[in-house]
């Protein structure tokens, strides 16, 4: 036995309540983190409409995709994503309205249903669980549980299985000077495949 150990064990005999009362640093830290985490998740859950801009990413073994990408939120049952190119023009547009799902891509494909992310893996053969996404992309862990906060209480890498698809988001930076604190980068990784989105400006 260490004569440190030696020395907690008399000290806890001399003083049992005060040893029964101890918590340790990491228990501590936990609790810290947890009100953090507590009081960012009410500030994000209020947001309701916003609009958000940057480019994406899409890197796999059989192609890479870069884009601009425009992310219109009016509410929980309306919002729109435009994907452009490079050159400006048009590659994807999604609008949710009310549960009807409109979309056309560059081809001039057009799809209207009910499912946004059946509408995607049709028209552009990825699997991207939008409603997940919606919530990944203000720093929310959507539907999953298997999450780890940075040291300021904010989410850094989620896990979560989505339609049979595992997921794992990374989250890069957070922009400190907007209302609400929120991503300015994150990757998406699935199988082989990776979305990075590099956020440029949020309007709340």
């Amino acid at each position: 036995m260490s004569g440190y150990s030696y020395i907690i064990i008399c000290l806890c005999l001399l003083f049992p309540v005060s040893c029964s009362m101890y918590t340790p640093p990491e228990a501590i830290r936990n609790q810290i983190l947890s009100e953090k985490w507590k009081l960012h998740k009410q500030s994000l859950s209020k947001l309701s409409s916003y609009q958000v801009r940057g480019a994406l990413s899409f890197l796999s073994d059989k192609k890479k995709v870069f884009a601009r990408f425009n992310w219109q939120q009016k509410n929980d049952k309306c919002y729109r994503l435009i994907l452009t190119n490079l050159l400006g023009s048009t590659e994807l547009d999604l609008n949710i309205n009310q549960g009807t799902v409109q979309l056309i891509n560059d081809q001039g494909k057009y799809y209207i249903g009910s499912n946004p992310e059946v509408a995607l893996q049709k028209l552009i053969n990825m699997p991207i669980p939008l409603n997940e996404l919606r919530e990944w992309l203000i720093g929310l862990p959507g539907s999953s549980t298997n999450f780890t906060l940075n040291s300021n209480g904010l989410i850094y890498v989620l896990n979560s299985d989505v339609n049979g698809y595992f997921w794992t988001v990374v989250y890069h930076g957070y922009y400190e000077n907007t209302l609400v604190t929120l991503p300015s980068s994150l990757e998406l990784r699935q199988g082989n495949n990776r979305i990075k989105l590099k956020i440029d400006s949020w309007k709340l």
